[in-house]
């Protein structure tokens, strides 16, 4: 046992605030909205009530989903559709403010697109069987609040500019794998993006990207025909 003379407690405490602060203020860093649920509350607070008919679609992702706004803003644009991507997140931040930026919106269908950051590890270590689970609770979600879902494939790439040497490659396949079973099984409308982004190297094609993980325009405009025509067989089959 180590014992302490008076004096020496003292001078321990006093060498020891700075690190006593550090932790609680690491704390309450940590503590704050780390699912990001601020980023939409006022916009959300607009769409709270849907008009008579209106038929909203609510675009849910990450910043492959949020940056397809400034990039293609004229498909957001008249309609009813409303983009919920926020840039870096992995599916555990996106599952929980599922409630607040997709089913309080009461959309009549929800377009998921999730896990390329997950297995870029963005908020740490995440398994194949993490991101599958997430995805899979959110589409749980929404079907228990009569919330039509399309699923859509992980874009290919071979690395990321932020973290590399990821090696993602085997990884995208089997979340595409996994999740392309779920929807058919469950008759679940499924986007394959990545068959018609993906190249000879399992990247994405040069000219869809500028940085081999995000779309540029040219990119969009593929994801924007695959979505509409998922979109549309997807109303019709709840209106029949």
């Amino acid at each position: 046992m180590i014992l302490f003379s008076m004096n020496q407690m003292f001078n321990f405490l006093r060498k020891s605030k700075f690190v006593i602060t550090f932790v609680i203020m690491a704390g309450k860093i940590q503590g704050q909205d780390w699912a990001n649920l601020n980023k939409y509350q006022t916009q959300n607070a607009k769409l709270q009530n849907p008009t008579a008919g209106e038929k909203r679609i609510i675009f849910f992702g990450d910043s492959i989903t949020e940056f397809w706004s400034a990039i293609d803003p004229d498909y957001f644009k008249g309609k009813h559709h409303v983009n919920r991507g926020i840039s870096g997140q992995t599916t555990p931040q996106m599952l929980i403010r599922f409630r607040a930026d997709v089913i309080a919106l009461q959309p009549k269908v929800v377009v998921i697109l999730a896990g390329i950051n997950d297995i870029a590890g963005n908020t740490g270590p995440s398994s194949i069987e993490m991101i599958r689970d997430n995805i899979f609770s959110m589409t749980e979600l929404a079907k228990a609040n009569h919330v039509k879902i399309i699923l859509c494939s992980v874009l290919p790439a071979l690395d990321f500019p932020w973290k590399p040497n990821q090696n993602p490659v085997a990884k995208i396949k089997a979340i595409n794998k996994i999740v392309k079973n779920y929807a058919y099984k469950n008759k679940i409308k499924y986007v394959d993006y990545y068959s018609s982004m993906v190249d000879e190297r399992q990247g994405l094609k040069i000219n869809y990207s500028d940085d081999g993980v995000h779309p540029n325009k040219a990119g969009y405009q593929i994801m924007k025909l695959l979505a509409n025509r998922a979109i549309e067989l997807t109303l019709k089959k709840s209106s029949s």
